[in-house]
């Protein structure tokens, strides 16, 4: 595998929302007991970060249930989630990023992790990895408050696996790894899905394999691993010595698109209240599409249990489409052909498959093109209501039913509280 040896960090915001809530209300994360979760959603809601001090204290985790954390916690805190102020949070940090690199040099891999190339800043500034990462922690603790983990490496997965597996765990959240560090640092981490890169089912294939540390990949043969496991297989054999051929600047496009929307159900849903729910997601998702100026002709659609099984069902049209009416009324009429009475339900997603331009396609002969273009025109009219005056300036008559949670959506960000 060539080398593309750079000075790459990887930061990680420390327990980001719990942090964000602590430090809005003046306390340390640090001495802290306190949880973001929504309490209003029952016991069963995802506790979505929990400060450093109730993970260790109390062995508290993050993506628990509610109903798991201990309620004799004293001057325990159940914060709700504030999406709105954790995304302006993480603007914040980013334009401090973008005060250190370039934004060529800066990938922002979800809201609160970023891989900074800082190669070229180095010599510059008469500093060092270690030191110019110390810059940047430093004055994201400045002006933020907040604490980051933060690793160096050669390249990125070098620099993620120093993050997770050694600054983590370090008083001062630092790590910096080279290759002489792999065999000491990497090798013995076990089980697999500790390493970036490895999920539960690929760790399951690996250990049928006879593969249950890192080290046992390195000393492997990556044919064996690519032949039983396919390309992935080999990615990982090299990821276990180390090497990463990935460059921060070449950032990946997919050939395939896909959009997609989803909830979880807050209470108990009967059959019957299951059309006006796949409805509401059908016209968020037509407005996603609209708004990106894209069509699909595919679309499945995710039917959870309450005992968190379901079931999928696939919607294919002629022509791609982008309309919320025609989406919903064939998903509805798909699920109203697979249900039982006797079903209770908690989950909707819908996913538009094979996303496409909406100039990228030719009409039909064999559709009521004067017809859709009606449907679709009112539609246009109600999408650039909510673009320009807000989601519940123009909301279908069902969202004022019990089952709806259209309105209820409109005000969130992600299925949060904004």
């Amino acid at each position: 595998m060539k080398r593309n040896d750079r000075d790459i960090l990887a930061i990680d915001l420390k327990s980001f929302y719990a942090s964000v809530e602590c430090i809005d209300r003046g306390l340390d994360p640090f001495l802290t007991p306190l949880v973001v979760a929504d309490e209003s959603r029952g016991d069963g809601t995802i506790v979505l970060a929990a400060s450093p001090y109730i993970k260790q204290k109390y062995g508290v985790k993050s993506r628990c249930r509610l109903f798991e954390v201990p309620k004799d916690i004293p001057d325990l805190i159940i914060a709700r989630p504030s999406m709105q102020r954790y995304l302006d949070i993480s603007a914040k940090i980013n334009s401090i990023y973008m005060d250190f690199v370039s934004e060529e040099d800066l990938f922002v891999y979800s809201i609160d992790e970023s891989f900074l190339d800082v190669s070229c800043y180095l010599k510059r500034n008469g500093d060092n990895p270690i030191s110019y990462a110390k810059k940047i922690i430093n004055t994201i603790r400045d002006k933020t408050g907040l604490t980051v983990t933060a690793g160096i490496g050669k390249n990125l997965f070098m620099a993620k696996a120093a993050m997770d597996i050694e600054a983590k765990h370090r008083p001062d959240f630092l790590a910096s790894w080279d290759y002489s560090d792999i065999p000491v640092h990497l090798w013995p981490v076990s089980p697999l899905s500790k390493m970036w890169g490895i999920g539960s089912r690929l760790e399951k294939r690996l250990n049928n394999l006879g593969f249950y540390s890192v080290g046992d990949i390195a000393l492997s043969d990556p044919e064996y691993l690519k032949r039983k496991l396919g390309v992935i297989g080999e990615e990982i054999y090299y990821h276990s010595l180390g090497y990463d051929d990935a460059l921060l600047q070449e950032r990946y496009v997919s050939n395939e698109h896909s959009l997609s929307a989803g909830q979880v159900l807050l209470r108990d849903y009967y059959p019957s209240e299951m059309p006006v729910v796949i409805r509401d997601m059908a016209i968020e998702l037509s407005d996603r599409l609209y708004l990106c100026d894209s069509v699909a002709n595919t679309f499945l659609m995710y039917i959870g249990y309450k005992d968190h099984t379901g079931y999928g069902l696939k919607a294919t049209f002629f022509t791609p489409t982008d309309s919320g009416e025609k989406i919903g009324k064939e998903l509805v009429a798909k699920f109203l052909q697979n249900h039982s009475e006797k079903d209770v339900y908690r989950q909707v997603c819908l996913v538009a498959l094979n996303v496409t331009g909406r100039n990228a396609y030719q009409g039909s002969l064999f559709e009521d093109y004067e017809g859709d273009m009606k449907i679709r025109n009112l539609e246009k009219v109600l999408i650039g209501i909510r673009k320009k005056y807000g989601t519940l300036k123009a909301v279908p008559c069902s969202a004022l039913t019990l089952s709806s949670t259209f309105i209820q959506r409109a005000s969130q960000i992600g299925g949060h509280h904004a």
